[in-house]
C-alpha cells in the first residue's frame, strides 16, 4: 500500500481553502488546514461589518471538503529543513508539502498617531473592534476614511449611506487602479451620497489624533473616527522562518509558485511573490492561485513537472453602498480599460460576486477540481522575458 502524503496549508482564506478542497482529489493525501480562528471570513464583506450590514462570516463546514482536518491555531515558525511547524500551542505539525497561504492584513502606519487612534480594517477583528465605536459615536459626527483605494471608497460609501458625515481622504487620487471615466462614476455616486472626497498632493494625512486628522498642507480636520484602509501587508513568517521574500515579505517562488528556495513548500493568494512580480492582492486571484498551488503539489506527488501560473484579470467592481456599484472592466494584464457598468446593475453584480466566491469554495470541497479560471493573461510571459534576469530559478523538490 502507497505511503500517506501528508500537506499543511497554512491559512485559511480564499486561497488556503481552494488549496486544501482541492487536494482531496488525491485518496492518499491527508489535509490538514491551520488557521488562526475558527470560521471563514468573506473579506470582500468586511466593509459591511463596519456598515453593520452583513458579519462576514461562514462556517468551515459549509465550505471545506470531508477529511480535512481544521486546527485553529497559529503557526510561529516553518522548519522547512525538518518539514514541519511549530504552533503558538506548542505543537509540531508535520508535512511531505506545504502550502503557504497566510493572506495579508493592514499595513503599519508610519504617520504619527495613526496607530493609536486610527481603526484598520484589513482584518474581520479589526472590523468587529471599530462596529461598536461607530455605534456610540453621535450620528452626526465627522468621520474620515483614509485610503482612495476600493476598501476607502466601499467604507465610506457605506457609512455614507447611513447617514454619517464622512470624508474620504484619497492622497493623490480617487481610485487609482480606475480608468477616467470609471473614477467620474465612483465620485458621482459618492456625491450623491454626500462623501467629502479630497485628493490632490496637499490631500495626504500627515498626523492623527484622538479628535481629528491634520493633512499635508496644514490644514486640521476634525474627525470623531477615523477609519484607515490605506495599504496591506503580509505577515512575516517567510521571512522569521528564513525563507526568501520579497521586499513586502511575500514568499518568493517561481512561475510553479515553488518557493525558491525548497520544492516541497508552494505559495498562494496575497503572500506569493512568483518571480518577483506578484499578482495584485484580491481574492479575485487568490482563488485561482490557491487551485494552482495545490495542483503543483498534486503535479510534485505524482512526478510531473508543474505547469506555469497563468491568471488573468477582468476588471474591479466596487460597491457603493447598497444599492449602486461600479464595475471597471480591464484587460487580462490587470490594465483598466475604459468600459465600466455602474448603478443598480453593478450592484447586483457585486452582490452575486460576493456570494459566488464562496459558493466557488463550497463546490470545490464536494467536487474537488472543479474550480476553473477563464481568465488568462499571455503577457505576463512577454513581461517575465524582459525581466529575465531577475526572474528565480525554479526549486526542484528534495529528496
Amino acid at each position: 500500500m502507497a505511503e500517506n502524503i501528508d500537506v499543511v496549508v497554512i491559512g485559511g482564506g480564499y486561497a488556503g481553502v481552494m488549496a486544501a478542497n482541492r487536494l482531496t482529489q488525491r485518496d492518499d493525501v491527508t489535509v490538514t488546514l491551520i488557521n488562526p480562528r475558527p470560521t471563514f471570513v468573506n473579506r470582500v464583506r468586511l466593509h459591511q461589518v463596519v456598515g453593520g450590514s452583513h458579519d462576514a462570516v461562514v462556517d468551515y463546514r459549509e465550505i471545506l471538503a470531508e477529511g480535512i482536518r481544521l486546527a485553529v491555531d497559529t503557526v510561529t515558525r516553518i522548519d522547512a529543513a525538518e518539514r514541519s511547524v511549530a504552533l503558538a500551542t506548542g505543537d509540531t505539525v508535520g508535512y511531505d508539502y506545504l502550502i503557504y497561504a497566510v493572506g495579508s492584513g493592514s499595513a503599519d502606519p508610519s504617520v504619527p498617531g495613526a496607530a493609536e487612534f486610527a481603526y484598520p480594517i484589513a482584518t474581520l477583528e479589526e472590523a468587529q473592534r471599530l462596529r461598536p465605536v461607530l455605534d456610540a459615536a453621535p450620528s452626526t459626527a465627522p468621520l474620515t476614511v483614509v485610503g482612495g483605494g476600493a476598501t476607502g471608497i466601499e467604507t465610506a460609501a457605506e457609512l455614507a449611506e447611513e447617514g454619517r458625515t464622512v470624508t474620504l481622504v484619497c492622497g493623490e487620487v480617487l481610485g487609482a487602479y480606475l480608468h477616467p471615466r470609471g473614477r467620474r462614476s465612483v465620485a458621482k455616486r459618492l456625491a450623491e451620497l454626500g462623501v467629502t472626497v479630497l485628493e490632490g498632493p496637499d490631500a495626504k494625512v500627515t498626523a492623527v489624533t484622538r479628535d481629528g486628522v491634520r493633512l499635508g498642507d496644514g490644514r486640521e480636520m476634525p474627525s470623531e473616527v477615523t477609519i484607515w484602509t490605506a495599504g496591506f501587508s503580509v505577515p512575516d513568517l517567510a521571512g522569521r522562518s528564513g525563507l526568501s521574500t520579497d521586499a513586502l515579505g511575500r514568499l518568493l517562488t517561481d512561475e510553479t509558485l515553488t518557493s525558491v528556495d525548497d520544492g516541497h513548500i508552494v505559495a498562494a493568494g496575497d503572500s506569493a511573490a512568483p518571480s518577483d512580480l506578484p499578482f495584485r492582492m484580491s481574492c479575485q486571484t487568490a482563488r485561482p492561485l490557491g487551485a494552482h498551488a495545490a495542483d503543483t503539489v498534486l503535479a510534485r506527488i505524482a512526478g510531473e513537472q508543474p505547469a506555469a501560473v497563468n491568471v488573468g484579470f477582468f476588471g474591479q467592481c466596487i460597491g457603493l453602498g447598497r444599492r449602486a456599484a461600479t464595475l471597471q472592466l480591464a484587460s487580462r494584464d490587470d490594465t483598466s480599460n475604459r468600459f465600466y457598468i455602474g448603478g443598480r446593475l453593478a450592484a447586483k453584480i457585486k452582490e452575486i460576486a460576493c456570494t459566488n466566491v464562496v459558493k466557488e469554495l463550497a463546490d470545490e470541497a464536494r467536487k474537488p477540481g472543479a474550480f476553473a479560471w477563464g481568465f488568462r493573461d499571455d503577457k505576463r510571459r512577454q513581461l517575465l522575458q524582459a525581466e529575465r534576469g531577475k526572474t528565480p530559478a525554479p526549486a526542484e523538490p528534495a529528496a
